[in-house]
């Protein structure tokens, strides 16, 4: 088993910025793709940013590119996402997630471990 603990999240001013980590334990952390999903009342779990094993490639949501960037420290066993620009939309719970089988990123359904979240509200 894999745990996955979300920090970082809290209340920002729109235009703010905000660090999320989240950190790893449980497997080997490099044998996972990461990925950072968010999800809002009544609606689906979205993929907002996902990365592979070694940080090489990096994949983004239309509506985040060039605001957010997610990285990952092997060494530290911790993904980040770093969120610039926050928009009112931006509003969720954000969950970290880890994926050691292959299929698309952007996929809830290829992910093993997803963490309890955490809360991001941008004020307007």
């Amino acid at each position: 088993q894999m745990q996955l603990v979300e920090s970082g999240g809290g209340l920002v001013q729109a235009g703010g910025s905000l660090k999320l980590s989240c950190a790893a334990s449980g497997r080997t952390f490099s044998d996972f793709r990461m990925a950072w999903f968010r999800q809002v009342p009544a609606k689906e779990r979205e993929f907002v940013a996902g990365i592979d094993w070694k940080g090489t490639y990096t994949y983004y949501a239309d509506s985040v590119k060039g605001r957010f960037a997610i990285s990952r420290d092997n060494a530290l066993n911790t993904v980040y996402l770093q969120m610039n620009s926050l928009k009112s939309d931006d509003t969720a719970v954000y969950y970290c997630a880890a994926a050691n089988s292959w299929g698309s990123l952007y996929h809830l359904s290829t992910y093993n471990y997803w963490g309890r979240g955490t809360q991001v509200t941008v004020s307007a």
